[in-house]
């Protein structure tokens, strides 16, 4: 029985049908326990189940040619392959430093024109079509379709921008809202919703759905526009005529877009559809499925990318004190910044913007109160490295030029910020801009950006990215927004698609009721520790240190924390969670084990359990909610004391609150 569950089957049967021969084909995970069955006929449909419980009801996908031409209807006689694969991915900057990749494999190749590949995964099934013509076409549309058979239960990002039934204003957009939870049926049908997103199936089983490998190709969105407990997928058209302008001149607005979504000029594949399945909210944040199913890197040397941590500038306003200079975008500023990473070994210090001269979108026009090749000298002397911010327009318009001068002054890297759209035209850009920096050894920071998609696997030098909720809100936000309760959901839902640029790191902490925005002296909702608890929790290989320097050295312990935290692991697991209320993550990084933990506003008591540690005992560092953190949010405490894995450790976490454990094996 055991050999038939992890043997890959094809079931084949004709059925009738008013036109074509019905074909049916099952394709089952390496662990038997997912059974995927695709029909191909009038129309190709794939449906899920899990453990012989229907998830998702059969569901169409197709292409349509602006010819008129549809991939996916009436599709006739189909040559079938089949593969098993099961191997060891290497994954340098990541949660863990080698991934287990196990899956089938189905290919249903059409007329040798085009083919779509099915894979199954103990934990979900993705698919894609695979084009094989050489001469050019365009794509008037896809059809991506989740056919649920019950009302289920959904927790999704809306598209925060634009007017409601009006999509081409909402295809301008950040990527960044809080969750939305409701039935199906009940979410607003005139609305995008970005990916990731999750719906929770019976028995508390949820499907995360994402996508993977995006190159070249508009992102997806879904909406419920359609009903029936469906959610069917939208798409951007490709941009026909763009002007300068949005946000101090540095996007590409789109006034005028083409009838199809992408130009397709050679034979290649197209993005992954992801369905990613979870019997426990913990599996789901443990899940590497997005990776593994991007493309390899395309980066052949990366011994020359380092991640670390990033000391801040724009967060914390410039704000320091106790200086005898005028604060603010000059470089006795950034020296100051540069110190202060130097004396607490920080790698990077980021010149956010405002070092370029405003609305000339021209990189090589600096600020008079700047000197950037001063500070990249002066940082070197220091053995700190610098990062430039630059904005869409100004780096898209000189990109290679841009590259090279600066990598030859010595900068490390680009934080690209911005481009707010996801349409074919500015995935390129996104793709071309990760293969420039490379070719100058540069690494990139890519904010004003949707979910990675698999890019940090392609090209690891873009070490992180944004399409977060993150805790730049918290400079205008008002207290209406729950960021606490966010910031214990997204680890189950944005995270699985990739790193993420969260920016946390506050010292000014504010307990529930206390919190209010303020741009120039911001504050985090929730704990201390909920941030220190944030450095293991969130992966973000080029980690920002927020605040000001003046507020970190008031704060030493903390601040050795941070900095001592690493931001590759080797080991990575969840060790208990619920989404929207808690999560616990372990990390380990050779023979340190980092624990922390986050918590909604509800107080919660937990038992770690360490039995999974290896060492026969650990000196433990704890930071701990102090007593009166539900008033005071600063308010903790540090522990140290030596424990064994056969011991559970009690910790108490107050509302908004965390912890932050490191166990150093002895």
């Amino acid at each position: 029985m055991n050999k038939l569950r992890n043997r890959l089957f094809i079931l084949c049967s004709l059925l009738s049908c008013a036109t074509f021969a019905q074909k049916q084909y099952v394709l089952t995970s390496p662990d038997g326990r997912i059974k995927t069955t695709i029909e191909a006929g009038n129309k190709l449909t794939y449906s899920i189940d899990h453990d012989g419980e229907i998830l998702l009801e059969p569901s169409p996908l197709s292409l349509m040619l602006s010819t008129g031409e549809v991939w996916g209807e009436n599709v006739g006689k189909a040559k079938s392959k089949t593969k098993q694969v099961k191997q060891i991915i290497t994954s340098p900057f990541y949660k863990r430093s080698q991934i287990g990749d196990e899956y089938n494999e189905l290919t249903l190749t059409f007329k040798k024109q085009w083919s779509v590949e099915f894979r199954t995964y103990n934990d979900g099934v993705a698919y894609r079509f695979v084009n094989a013509r050489k001469q050019p076409f365009t794509i008037q549309s896809e059809t991506v379709a989740y056919c649920f058979g019950k009302d289920f239960k959904a927790t999704v990002p809306y598209v925060a921008r634009g007017n409601d039934g009006d999509y081409e204003s909402q295809f301008a957009n950040s990527f960044e809202n809080t969750y939305t939870t409701s039935q199906i049926s009940a979410l607003n049908k005139e609305r995008l919703m970005f990916l990731p997103l999750v719906v929770e199936v019976d028995g508390g089983k949820k499907i995360c759905i994402t996508e993977s490998n995006l190159e070249n190709y508009p992102g997806l969105y879904l909406t419920n526009a359609s009903g029936n407990n469906t959610l069917t997928g939208v798409q951007p058209q490709y941009p026909k005529k763009t002007v300068q302008g949005g946000h101090n001149m540095l996007q590409l607005i789109v006034q005028q877009r083409e009838h199809y979504v992408a130009k397709v000029d050679r034979p290649r594949s197209f993005p992954w559809r992801v369905a990613i399945i979870a019997e426990t909210d913990k599996e789901l944040a443990n899940s590497d499925m997005t990776y593994k199913l991007a493309s390899s890197s395309r980066v052949s040397d990366t011994s020359w990318i380092k991640p670390g941590k990033v000391a801040w500038d724009w967060w914390n306003d410039w704000n320091i004190y106790g200086v005898d200079f005028a604060s603010g975008v000059n470089n006795d500023t950034y020296k100051y910044y540069i110190d202060f990473a130097s004396a607490h070994g920080i790698e990077y210090v980021i010149l956010d913007e405002g070092w370029a001269v405003n609305l000339k979108g021209d990189l090589t026009q600096v600020v008079k109160e700047i000197n950037v090749k001063e500070l990249v000298d002066y940082a070197a002397t220091k053995k700190v490295s610098i990062i430039l911010w630059a904005g869409f327009y100004a780096f898209n318009r000189d990109m290679e030029n841009i590259c090279r001068l600066y990598s030859e002054m010595g900068v490390k890297g680009f934080k690209v910020d911005f481009m707010d759209r996801d349409d074919q035209e500015m995935v390129a850009f996104n793709q071309r801009a990760a293969e420039t920096c490379a070719k100058y050894h540069l690494i990139l920071d890519l904010h004003g950006m949707y979910k990675p998609a698999g890019m940090n696997r392609t090209y690891p030098n873009v070490l992180n990215f944004e399409g977060v909720h993150g805790l730049e809100q918290m400079k205008w936000s008002p207290a209406s927004v729950d960021q606490v309760k966010y910031d214990v959901t997204l680890p189950y839902i944005r995270q699985v698609a990739g790193p993420m640029d969260y920016t946390q790191g506050a010292m000014r902490n504010a307990a529930k009721g206390s919190y209010f925005p303020c741009n120039s002296e911001p504050m985090s909702q929730g704990t201390r520790c909920h941030q220190l608890g944030m450095y293991i929790v969130f992966e973000s290989p080029f980690n920002m240190l927020c605040d000001a320097p003046s507020n970190y050295m008031r704060e030493p312990e903390s601040l050795a924390f941070i900095t001592g935290v690493p931001t590759v692991w080797d080991e990575s697991k969840v060790l208990s969670g619920e989404m929207g209320k808690y999560i616990v993550t372990a990390r380990r990084k050779g023979n340190s084990w980092y624990i922390g933990g986050l918590n909604d506003w509800s107080q919660r008591d937990i038992t770690l359990d360490l039995s999974f540690l290896t060492n026969k005992s650990y000196a433990a560092t704890l930071f701990k909610d102090g007593i009166n953190a539900h008033r005071n949010g600063r308010d903790y405490k540090k522990e140290s004391f030596t424990i064994t894995p056969d011991k559970k450790l009690e910790v108490h976490l107050a509302p908004g609150g965390g912890f932050a454990l490191q166990l150093e094996g002895e």
